[in-house]
C-alpha cells in the first residue's frame, strides 16, 4: 500500500507510522530521516538542504520533493511505503500527485489521525525529559516519575523542552491548520482520506488503524 499519514502535532504520527510501517511491511518516510540521511551522505540535495537550514531558512519544495522521488524509488518501496510529514502543504500534494502519476503509480489512502486540539496540547506541554538521556521520557499526567521532576531511570533532572511549551504547541498547530489540513480537503476530493481517532492506548490506535486501512483496500 501507498499511505500518506497526516494528523495535528501530538496526535501521535511517528509512533504509528513505525508501528504501521511495520505491519504492512513496507518503509516508513518520514521528512526528517530524509534530511537527515541526505545531509549525512552528504548528497547534492543534502548540501542544498543544509545550505538553507544553516541561513535559517526553510528548505524549499522542491528540494523536499527530489529526496522523496530519490527515496520512492529505491528497491524496498517498489511494494508500497508510508510518508509521514511529507506532503506539507497543498503544493507538494500536488507535486507528489504528478511524480506518481509520472511514475504509474497513485496512492492508496490518506490515514488523518484526529485529536482534539486540547488534547494535543496537553499531551505535548506535559513531557518532561531526562538531561542526561533523551530517551527517558515522562509526563506529568499519563507517565509520572516516582519522584516529581526526578528521572526514575538514571536519577537525572526532568524538564521541559522549549519546543514542547503550551506557547510553542498552539504555535505548531496554527501552523498545521494553516498549512497542513487543506491537504486533508485535497485528498478527500480524491475519496482517499481516512480518518480515525488517534486517543486512547497505542496499540489499540494501531489496531483501529489497520483495520480502517484493510476496509479501505477491500471496498476498492
Amino acid at each position: 500500500m501507498r499511505i500518506v499519514l497526516v494528523g495535528p502535532p501530538g496526535a501521535g504520527k511517528g509512533t504509528q507510522a513505525t508501528r504501521l510501517a511495520e505491519q504492512l511491511r513496507v518503509p516508513h518516510i518520514s521528512t526528517g530521516d530524509l534530511f537527515r540521511a541526505n545531509i549525512s551522505r552528504q548528497t547534492e540535495l543534502g548540501k542544498l538542504a543544509k545550505s538553507y537550514m544553516d541561513a535559517g531558512n526553510l528548505v524549499p519544495d522542491e528540494v523536499t520533493i527530489a529526496m522523496a522521488k530519490d527515496r520512492m524509488e529505491q528497491p524496498d518501496a517498489e511494494g508500497g511505503f508510508l510518508l509521514d510529514g511529507f506532503p506539507r502543504n497543498v503544493s507538494q500534494a500536488e507535486a507528489l500527485d504528478e511524480l506518481l502519476t509520472t511514475e504509474g503509480m497513485k496512492l492508496d489512502a490518506v490515514l488523518d489521525l484526529e485529536a482534539p486540539e486540547e488534547e494535543v496540547v496537553k499531551r505535548i506541554a506535559g513531557r518532561r525529559i531526562c538531561r542526561n538521556d533523551s530517551a527517558h521520557v515522562f509526563h506529568e499526567t499519563y507517565k509520572q516519575p516516582a519522584k516529581a521532576g526526578v528521572c526514575d531511570v538514571c536519577g537525572g533532572e526532568l524538564y521541559q523542552r522549549d519546543d514542547d511549551s503550551e506557547d510553542t504547541v498552539r504555535k505548531r498547530l496554527e501552523v498545521y491548520h494553516t498549512q497542513t489540513e487543506p491537504i486533508i480537503d485535497y485528498y478527500k476530493a480524491q475519496g482517499l482520506v481516512v480518518t480515525i481517532s488517534a486517543l486512547g492506548p497505542v496499540d489499540e490506535v494501531t489496531k483501529r488503524a489497520l483495520e480502517a486501512l484493510k476496509r479501505e483496500d477491500d471496498g476498492r
